[in-house]
């Protein structure tokens, strides 16, 4: 078991890799605690919960809204939530973004921590503070950074995930690899198969490596004014990829991060080989490459994008394995490395 800290503006995080959920009641008071979770992660691992008040969210994007928020604001006033209670987020992503968000908006602020249940959850999602819902189309419009005081990593809690959502979280695993961590990256090629078969080392390996990455630089730039944009990359191009035809957050990554190896092939700053490797693996870990859509739809929201600036936008490319830039890309550049990528033109 490992313990990274993040000090944040609100206080220190305590990351906890390779706990388990059993260990929740030695960071809590279970009398003043209140578990916000879903139907799914009730049912799988409800009976591990500690005993103390649960509040139950829908799932799916669609339960990520001021709504569902207002909703859980009512359950508070009913339990008489005050700033003495610990709110709990146990789930994926979605159930820790709206727990964060609810739980530092509710009294002007109480205290918050997370069980992650996905693999993308532990190494993203509940991971920097970042806590948001949605607004009409827009992901994450209306949120915060402020960071929980404690996440959970279990990782025999990812024995309950299909294959597919696994993948979605070995996306961002290999993002890290690629952004902060060359040696991530190599093991990830090498023990490929160990990894996907959660395999204890090998996924507490990847895991741990994938969090040291995203807690230092967190550390460095917690409100996102420089170095935490390189957390970005592939995002530009998933985003709008996930919005436009709604696959999963890590396949649209994928592609995005396809795009931004090209980009810095073309500009010099990867080798042909260095881009080869990253296709490899994210082939190798049943992540997608190209996609079904056609390039305007997906140009065309990307200009929407808040980095963007006439006719360029701040992208975030690789200068070597291991080591991410913010660069300007003009987007005719993009329209071009799209071309190979986009099945429907």
């Amino acid at each position: 078991m490992k313990t990274l800290e993040i000090l944040g503006r609100s206080g220190v995080s305590r990351i906890v890799i390779g706990s388990s959920i059993g260990q929740l009641e030695e960071f809590c008071n279970l009398e003043r605690s209140v578990i916000i979770t879903d139907q799914t992660v009730r049912g799988l691992h409800g009976d591990l919960f500690p005993q103390c008040a649960v509040i139950e969210i829908g799932e799916g994007e669609e339960s990520k809204t001021l709504k569902t928020v207002e909703w859980i604001y009512e359950r508070f006033l009913e339990l008489e939530v005050d700033r003495s209670t610990l709110v709990i987020g146990i789930g994926g992503g979605i159930v820790c973004d709206v727990t964060g968000f609810t739980a530092s908006t509710y009294n002007r602020g109480i205290h918050f921590g997370f069980v992650p249940t996905t693999l993308l959850a532990q190494v993203d999602a509940s991971i920097g503070g970042k806590n948001g819902v949605n607004f009409q189309r827009y992901k994450n419009l209306i949120g915060t950074i402020n960071q929980p005081e404690f996440v959970l990593c279990d990782f025999d809690l990812l024995k309950t995930l299909p294959l597919s959502e696994l993948k979605n979280g070995f996306a961002e695993v290999i993002k890290h690899g690629l952004i902060g961590d060359a040696r991530l990256f190599s093991f990830l090629e090498e023990y490929g198969k160990k990894v996907l078969d959660l395999e204890p080392e090998a996924i507490e390996r990847v895991v741990s490596d994938s969090l040291n990455v995203k807690a230092r630089i967190v550390n460095m730039d917690e409100m996102e004014k420089g170095e935490r944009r390189k957390l970005n990359f592939g995002h530009t191009i998933g985003h709008a990829i996930e919005k436009i035809t709604g696959i999963k957050h890590g396949m649209a990554v994928s592609i995005g991060m396809v795009v931004a190896a090209r980009l810095s092939q073309d500009k010099s700053m990867l080798s042909t080989r260095e881009t080869q490797r990253i296709e490899t693996v994210l082939k190798e870990f049943g992540l997608p490459l190209e996609i079904k859509a056609g390039k305007e739809a997906i140009i065309d929201a990307i200009k929407k994008d808040k980095k963007r600036t006439g006719h360029e936008i701040n992208f975030v490319l690789l200068n070597g394995i291991g080591n991410a830039e913010v660069v300007p890309v003009r987007i005719k550049e993009l329209e071009e490395v799209m071309d190979d990528l986009c099945q429907y033109r």
